[in-house]
């Protein structure tokens, strides 16, 4: 595209689009841009030394634009949106997955980068904003992609990243609490994740979690709707089973019964596969290479990942609201014979409301709960230590500022048949710490001291 939005990427010829940003304002680089060759510029206001169109709003300039000259390119392709507080990335990864492995290609953007197969890069945000979502569209449709799967914030569609296109299927996975520093009141939450909906093709379908309490948010009377759950719905959850090595449940659609196995562990991942299943059958896939499928399939980087240690599991995950945090320890207390030790933090610059919460229900559901820091942006870890034990009355908790150091002391909690849950961060590479981007993973964490445990 001879259309940019980053001034450093600029080459001779180009037109710089200057747009609002959150943080920044493009027109702060319109001199930047012509330095670096651009013979237009789109602005709201200003005069320049190269061509220059003043528009009311660049944003919408931008999205006009992608809309009339790519759309048409990207005609084939099938979008699938999937936005919720929880399962959003392990749905969209296990449905990038099951349609790669039946010969469908799929891309997946969101949490964990934009994959085509394999990951092609990192993002910065769960939902990239347009004109990076359009470069990656036509990566997608130039690699021969039929289907794009990704993930869509409330704060993505509150700043009006996935506008100009629209979806073939929306899922709705569920909704707690959580970005309450943004959107305030969970009225204002369901209201920003419920315009995906209002996004879907005249022949699009919605899929919505029957059993969650917001749920009618997101049944708009206008949409061919599609429900799953335990309690109800058009795919109903009618047994389910869980051992520590597979899950296994029943599910009946029109009338007939099917059965499924898969590896992914806990109730939460019944939903999850689910909501893939049914993308699947939407398709018109048969429900025999499902069940095929279904049992190949495995989460996402940082989702339930396991390393096993003795007779031990370490297991880390990206759970970081309450009701994520109680589902996991929930699902390893029916499988785990030992004790449970759980390390998490809370991030700082963002809901406080929700930190005693989680330190109730870890305290409550672990034996053992050491509190340690995740991302403390540009807040006082005291001070995020002071909201997770505000009002706590457990005393089955520690504290340790330095992350490595607890993880290091959760490990050592370990005796026979013990699970150690290492929580908020996931697949994350980073500690972020006002500006500085500290290199930190949990699994390499995990792996390096255990090579030097047992040396």
């Amino acid at each position: 595209m001879n259309l940019k939005v980053d001034s450093r990427k600029i080459n001779k010829g180009d037109t710089f689009v200057a747009l609002r940003g959150v943080d920044l304002d493009g027109h702060q680089f319109i001199e930047k841009a012509i330095e670096n060759g651009a013979s237009k510029i789109i602005a709201e206001y200003g005069s320049y030394s190269v061509q220059t169109e003043i528009v009311k709003d660049t944003r919408k300039y931008l999205i006009d634009y992608l809309s009339k000259n790519y759309n048409d390119e990207l005609r084939d392709i099938k979008f699938i949106g999937i936005t919720g507080t929880n399962g959003k990335t392990t749905t969209a990864f296990l449905i990038h997955e099951a349609l790669n492995k039946l010969g469908i290609k799929c891309a997946y953007i969101g949490t964990i980068g934009f994959y085509i197969g394999q990951k092609v890069k990192n993002l910065v945000n769960t939902t990239p904003d347009i004109y990076d979502l359009y470069e990656m569209f036509l990566t997608c449709k130039e690699k021969g992609c039929k289907v794009i799967v990704q993930e869509v914030s409330s704060q993505g569609l509150s700043y009006h990243r996935v506008e100009g296109y629209l979806f073939d299927y929306a899922i709705f996975t569920n909704l707690t609490q959580d970005h309450l520093d943004y959107h305030k009141t969970m009225e204002n939450y369901a209201n920003a994740k419920q315009s995906l909906f209002r996004k879907l093709k005249p022949n699009g379908t919605a899929i919505i979690n029957y059993d969650d309490a917001y749920k009618d948010y997101f049944l708009l009377p206008n949409n061919h709707n599609v429900t799953y759950g335990f309690l109800g719905g058009n795919f109903q959850i009618t047994n389910f089973k869980m051992t520590n090595q597979k899950t296994l449940f029943s599910y009946d659609y029109e009338g007939k019964h099917y059965n499924i196995e898969s590896s992914l562990l806990g109730k939460y991942n019944v939903y999850n596969l689910l909501a893939t299943i049914i993308v699947l059958r939407l398709i018109g896939i048969d429900h025999s290479k499902i069940q095929m499928i279904s049992k190949e399939l495995s989460a996402p980087s940082g989702r339930m990942d396991t390393i096993i240690y003795k007779t031990n599991s370490i297991i880390v995950d990206y759970a970081h609201t309450p009701d994520a945090l109680s589902k996991i320890i929930n699902t390893m207390l029916e499988v785990t014979k030992g004790h449970i030790y759980t390390v998490f933090g809370c991030t700082g610059d963002r809901d406080r409301g929700k930190r005693p919460i989680m330190t109730s229900i870890a305290c409550k559901l672990s034996t053992k709960v050491i509190l340690t820091h995740d991302d403390p942006h540009n807040e006082s870890q005291t001070q995020i230590f002071d909201d997770m034990l505000k009002d706590i009355h457990y005393t089955n908790y520690e504290i340790c500022y330095d992350r490595k150091e607890a993880i290091i002391k959760g490990i050592n909690y370990l005796k026979e048949n013990d699970v150690l849950l290492i929580l908020g961060k996931g697949h994350e590479e980073f500690i972020i710490k006002g500006d500085e981007k500290i290199p930190f993973n949990d699994r390499k964490v995990v792996l390096e001291y255990l090579q030097i445990k047992d040396n």
